[in-house]
């Protein structure tokens, strides 16, 4: 995986609402309804990221979970950040 440009970072954020970025690195809180919904979310996040060999950061708090996406082996984001930030977003919409 190839780390991403500043332009394209920018135009994949322009269309994720709630993504933020910090350096390297993307970031979304997600609010859940209730503590078990958290974890529910999280562990689809597990599978997909497992299928994906592509792990986050997790935060979890109670119905708060925030998802932290870069790629330690590209130095940067990736395509795969922005992949795993929109199944995210699937699973919850």
């Amino acid at each position: 995986m190839e780390k991403l440009s500043d332009a394209e970072i920018t135009r994949h954020l322009e269309s994720m609402a709630g993504w933020t970025r910090e350096g390297d690195v993307i970031h979304k809180t997600f609010k859940l309804p209730s503590f078990p919904s958290s974890i529910a979310f999280v562990t689809q996040i597990g599978f997909l990221a497992e299928a994906a060999n592509h792990h986050p950061d997790i935060d979890i708090r109670y119905n708060k979970v925030t998802l932290s996406l870069t790629t330690h082996d590209a130095g940067g984001l990736t395509e795969r950040d922005f992949e795993l930030a929109n199944a995210a977003d699937e699973i919850i919409a």
